[in-house]
């Protein structure tokens, strides 16, 4: 069975969203994205809330990683969870929450998702609320700054008594705050670019590979520039319900097999860019990230040098298009 994802929107919106193997999915109708949806079943060894379905929490708009693009919610993080669907024989469907949800376990607990993707840091303070996949993704913070601004530093933020933006509820933002720093919140990462184009911050901290594909956008580039990365050890897993060790093993399976069969790099080079195999490949027992010292709903693979992917994008949103081949992300 190919695997089809839908999401569902905060307001209760069904949107269509494709992956390779999907294919263009036309939903009719919506959902309240109630937890109980009719009741679950047991595939292979593992319970899943709703029947038929397996169902990920996460938070958009969050590109490479997760967005809406032309209608359809694409992404790196949909791509892989796919994976898992397929090995289940299921379709995956994404209900749209709140961040802040997934650092609690929250619609995890109450039996609404299966599982969160949302580019989230493994940290030990969360895995006392949640437990963490096999980390799947490297992870850095940039510094972007206004052109005009004279800030070539994360320093220079609160020497030159300058504003600085970050996405609530990340580790980007915890950071920041830790470094004494009084960032202006912002719910989306839209949000934090737009802050940033109406002057409401003049620099923001926010994951790397975001901002790669922010400036793949000519007004983008032209109008800020990254001032600093901020190497905080971060690597992003995937989340579960405590205890929940059967779809833990599913979802950990699915990605060591894309790993060695070239999926995971294909994959990668889709939505992020050129694969460096040492930089995107952490083993499954490296350490996470210290407690919270900066996360997010996004991040970057690679560290900071000439090497590092260039990330796509053809909008002066946030909006984000996978490459067509490896050489278009370079």
């Amino acid at each position: 069975m190919n695997p089809v994802t839908m999401v569902l929107g905060r307001r209760g919106r069904v949107l269509a969203a494709a992956t390779a193997t999907a294919g263009l999915l036309l939903v009719a109708g919506c959902s309240s994205g109630d937890g109980d949806g009719g009741g679950g079943e047991t595939v292979k060894g593992v319970t899943l809330v709703k029947a038929g379905q397996l169902t990920t929490c996460t938070h958009l708009p969050y590109p490479p990683f997760q967005s809406e693009i032309d209608g359809r919610v694409q992404g790196f993080d949909v791509d892989l969870i796919d994976l898992v669907a397929k090995d289940l024989g299921v379709e995956q469907q994404i209900l749209d929450t709140p961040f802040e949800n997934f650092k609690t376990g929250a619609f995890l607990n109450s039996g609404e998702c299966d599982l969160a993707a949302a580019g989230m840091t493994i940290t030990e303070e969360r895995r006392k609320n949640v437990d963490f996949s096999d980390p799947y993704f490297d992870a850095t913070q940039a510094v972007l700054a206004a052109r005009d601004s004279g800030i070539t530093s994360l320093a220079d933020v609160r020497s030159a008594g300058r504003k600085l933006g970050a996405q609530a509820q990340t580790t980007g933002e915890e950071y920041v705050k830790d470094q004494g720093y009084d960032p202006v919140s912002f719910e989306s990462s839209d949000a934090v670019l737009n802050g940033l184009r109406t002057g409401q911050v003049q620099a923001v901290v926010i994951d790397y590979p975001v901002v790669q594909g922010w400036l793949k956008n000519k007004a983008n580039a032209d109008a800020f520039e990254v001032v600093g990365q901020l190497e905080t050890g971060e690597r992003y897993g995937f989340t579960v319900k405590k205890g929940n060790t059967a779809l833990l093993d599913a979802i950990d399976e699915a990605l060591a097999d894309a790993r060695a069969d070239g999926t995971y790099k294909k994959i990668y080079e889709k939505w992020i860019g050129p694969y460096d195999e040492d930089a995107a490949s952490p083993s499954p027992s490296a350490p996470s990230a210290p407690a919270d010292p900066s996360d997010s709903a996004g991040s970057t693979a690679t560290p900071a040098d000439s090497s590092t992917p260039v990330m796509p994008t053809d909008s002066a949103s946030a909006s984000f298009t996978p490459s067509e081949s490896p050489s278009s992300a370079s």
